[in-house]
This record gives C-alpha cells, structure tokens and sequence, in this order.
C-alpha cells in the first residue's frame, strides 16, 4: 500500500508524534505542507492520500487513477469533494472524538484567565511593578470565583458536555442548549435566547450549518449580559466577527476567546486587528494537545487498516 500524508506538519511537532503505525502499513511518504497545485505530482501514485487540510479536488482525483481511499486526519471533511470521490469509488474516512478533552481543557484555560487575569499579574510582576509595590501584594484587577456562574453552552455533543462536566467540577450552573433531548439527568436543557442572555460564560461547541452561520450577531450579542464572556471553539462563521469587534471596542460584553476563525490564517480578518480589549486569539490551536494528536493518527491508521481488511470505518461517504 503506497500512502502519501500530505500535510504532516499540521499535526507533529519536531517529531513528537509517533507514525511508525503509518509506516508498518506500507510505502509511507509524508509532506510538511502541499500547495493544492502539488497535489497531483506527489500522489502520483498514491493508494491512500491522508489529508488534514490539503483541498483534494475532483480534478485532482480524476489526474490519480490509483487513488482508492482518502484518510481525512481531522473530523471535518470539507476539504475533500466527497460527491467526486463517491462517483469515483474512492472512499473517505474522518476521525471523530479525538480533541474532546483538548477543547474542553482549552475552553476552561480561557474562562479561568478571565476570572484570575493570570496572564496580567504574570506580566506585572516580569515589568517589575510588584518590587515596586507599597504593600505585600498587586491588587489591579477584578477576580472572581466560578462556582454559582453560569455557563451557557450552545451545542451539546461529545465537546459540550465535557466542558459541561468541568463546570460541574467549578461548581457552576451549566446551563445546556441542544435541539433534541438531553439523556444526561444532569444537565437540563435550556432554550436559545435563555442561554444567551442568563449566561456569564457563552461556549460555543455546535457545527456549522446554514442555521447557525452568524448565530452570534449583533443583535444575539446585546442579548448578552454586559458582564459575560464569550468562547468560540467550533468555527468561525458561527460568530460574525466584525459585530464581535464592535461588541469589544464598546463595552457590549465583557471579553471573547477565539480559536477559530471564517477564514484560516486571517487575512483581511477583523479580529486580529490592534485595539480590540479584552480578546484573546489563538491561532486554532484547542485541538492539538498531544495526546489528541497521537489519538487522531492512531485513529487515521486504524481506518486504513479497516479499507485494507475489505471494511468500512468513519467512512463519510458511503457508497
């Protein structure tokens, strides 16, 4: 089996991930990064093209006649025409659930520098200002506790009800929004509109459809208590991020963490733009603890093997 990663460097770090379960496989070639017009002369005769990013195009399966299977090493899949691969026979497989745990751990790395200014007193003390203190301590910022908050969150699957559970853990009143029934007697569903303005920490953690482009506009984000702070996870254009700009700057709520954005890297984006308070922007990164990137190779491995034996596993494009 001749296999082609074309963008390795999205997931290992100066080797910290392991792929020897790629290369037991078979012939394994993998690329830092591919240009979309490389495509074709580096899978020139791929079996398996593992691909995080990479757009593979209908034109670019119809130039790989030994094309037989597309590995997707994330849970999103729109890089890859799937109708083109379906009509073509070629199979293509996603890994679900590995970052929950990432995410959630970065959601609450958001909401507790919030609540401490960690990254503020930290800064504080590198500058000198508490040798320069008249008292034993700095007292500059606000701080408060978690427990008795509550924590909206707007899309309740695996991710969601694991930052659930941490709010739990907080002590905070979690308060859950999902189309369908929650099975969990744990959490309780709330409407829309109620998550949006009782909240004083917003997560959201649902995926983007045409209902929920621009769920947060500026119309929603009135809705929201001057004091709350909203978190982004789970794509950009879920949030209009010119009404979060202007949100910011005048004071509508408190502050925002966002990992995602509509269009990656931001170019002509208006949120990496200087003067935006209380922002905290990171560059998609909530997936990508190690353990979850191990977990999403293995997960890419184990789903080549399965197209090996004959079976289907994560297949997103059955026939």
């Amino acid at each position: 089996m001749n296999i082609v990663f074309l963008d390795a460097g999205t997931v290992v770090l100066d080797g910290d991930v392991e792929l020897s379960g790629l290369e037991a496989l078979g012939q394994f070639t993998p690329y830092d990064n591919t240009q979309p017009e490389d495509v074709v002369e580096r899978a020139a005769e791929a079996d398996v093209i593992i691909s995080n990013k990479v757009l593979i195009s209908r034109e670019a399966m119809e130039k790989l006649p030994t094309l037989k299977f597309i590995a997707v090493s994330a849970t999103g899949y729109n890089n890859v025409d799937i109708v083109a691969a379906r009509e073509r026979g070629i199979g293509v497989s996603n890994v679900p659930g590995y970052s929950t745990d990432s995410v959630a751990q970065q959601v609450f790395a958001a909401i507790l520098q919030h609540a401490t200014h960690l990254a503020e007193y930290a800064a504080d003390v590198d500058r000198g200002d508490w040798e320069q203190s008249e008292i034993y301590t700095l007292l500059r910022y606000r701080c408060f506790e978690l427990r008795g908050k509550k924590l909206g969150i707007i899309g309740f699957g695996d991710i969601g009800q694991a930052v659930g559970e941490l709010g739990l853990a907080f002590g905070m009143q979690v308060l859950p929004y999902r189309r369908g029934p929650i099975a969990d007697a744990r959490f309780q569903r709330a409407e829309l509109d109620s998550v949006i303005q009782e909240s004083d920490f917003l997560s959201i953690h649902c995926p983007l459809t045409p209902d929920t482009r621009n769920l947060l506009n500026k119309d929603s984000l009135k809705k929201m208590k001057p004091s709350a702070f909203l978190i982004n996870t789970a794509r950009g254009g879920i949030v209009d991020e010119s009404d979060l700009a202007d949100a910011l700057r005048a004071g509508v709520i408190a502050g925002a963490a966002v990992d995602v954005l509509s269009v990656e890297p931001p170019r002509g984006n208006p949120l990496p733009a200087p003067g935006i308070p209380n922002l905290i922007l990171t560059p998609h990164t909530a997936w990508a603890a190690l353990e979850a990137r191990q977990r999403l190779m293995e997960g890419v491995r184990s789903n080549i093997e399965a197209f090996g034996r004959g079976e289907q596993r994560n297949i997103v494009n059955p026939a």
